[in-house]
């Protein structure tokens, strides 16, 4: 969601229509044992008092990251537009059975939902988030417009000598040294780092030196525990923190990308690693199928044996297979740019405006 703010900032600097102005305050607290209460309070109290106090200085207001939809209720709903990255913001609401919550909580969430329907556009990354919006009778069609996230352009084939050499240099081998599955992400549950962890098990006993690259978070304990029962764990390499020329690196030299994940709202690393020349392995969810299209390769959720048998194929491909992937896979990315994502956001402007 940073990443997406960001990236449509920099591209509306040079717009003759748009001057756009980041609102974006620092929260700081004069204690450090209020702990998750400064969250709240920063979020809930001193951000919507900042953008109250705005409300007149701008001509239109955009909330790039959905679970602050509540600052809706302080601003213009007519000239407010708020963009819905996914729906685990308002999981307990929707899905009670799935995630209870407290009180609270969900009264906390409500305040979230009603100002993402109080605002007079919502754009969707993907016309999955759109379809389950609507599904679940959240907000009506017309309200809604999805508009495909971008891509770095520093995530290309291309090599890039001094990332790459310090990617190997992390790892402590060169690239093509052994076959080498990777994952981007969080450790989240959602991610089913359970299911990742069993495949790389199960193709280590096709090919035993096969490594796992990790970038995100360490590991939780849990998942530790796994593999270390699974006998992988001293076969992972874990990478945190690494900016966009190293992650680049890493889908460079990667055999192929594995998305366990048994929800996504976009799956920003299938795209990132076709852009690469990466071969990508995904669940077969709506959201992975729209960005991955028919270059990615789909395994239903958590069946363990179709994923090894896919992953084992893909890595026994020959050289002239594994060109022809790679070509299609970086022609299917180079529509997704954050140059048309600025240019369709700005027709919702003049939409709303209108």
């Amino acid at each position: 969601m940073d990443l997406v703010g960001k990236m449509l900032f920099d591209h509306l600097q040079d717009n003759e229509f748009v001057t756009p102005h980041r609102v974006r305050p620092t929260m700081k607290f004069r204690t450090a044992r209020l702990g998750r209460s400064a969250r709240f309070i920063g979020r809930f109290v001193q951000y919507p008092r900042l953008v109250r106090q705005l409300a007149s200085d701008f001509d239109l207001f955009h909330i790039v990251d959905h679970s602050y939809a509540h600052l809706a209720h302080e601003l213009p709903p007519g000239r407010t537009i708020v963009t819905c990255h996914d729906l685990d913001t308002f999981r307990c609401l929707i899905e009670p059975q799935r995630e209870r919550r407290s009180f609270a909580f969900r009264s906390m969430t409500r305040r979230i939902l009603t100002g993402l329907q109080a605002a007079a556009h919502v754009t969707c990354d993907t016309a999955a988030t759109r379809d389950a919006i609507l599904q679940h009778d959240l907000l009506p069609t017309d309200k809604l417009t999805v508009i495909h996230n971008g891509l770095n352009p520093a995530l290309s084939p291309d090599p890039d000598p001094v990332a790459d050499v310090e990617i190997s240099h992390c790892l402590g081998r060169t690239k093509g040294t052994c076959p080498e599955l990777l994952h981007v992400g969080s450790t989240i549950a959602r991610k089913r780092i359970d299911i990742l962890l069993s495949v790389f098990a199960k193709i280590r006993r096709h090919h035993a030196d096969a490594r796992l690259i990790r970038v995100g978070p360490q590991l939780t304990p849990e998942q530790s525990t796994l593999a270390r029962s699974l006998g992988v764990l001293a076969h992972i390499d874990q990478l945190e923190n690494i900016d966009t020329h190293l992650l680049g690196a890493c889908y460079r030299r990667a055999s192929v990308l594995l998305q366990p994940s048994d929800a996504e709202g976009f799956g920003l690393p299938v795209l990132e690693a076709l852009a690469c020349g990466t071969p990508v392995v995904a669940s077969d969810i709506a959201s992975l199928r729209e960005v991955g299209g028919n270059v990615s390769t789909y395994c239903p959720i958590a069946e363990i044996n179709s994923w090894t048998v896919v992953v084992n194929k893909i890595l026994s491909f020959d050289r002239q297979t594994r060109s022809l992937n790679r070509s299609r896979g970086i022609e299917h990315t180079s529509r997704f740019t954050w140059t048309n994502y600025s240019n369709r956001m700005i027709d919702i402007y003049r939409q709303v405006l209108a």
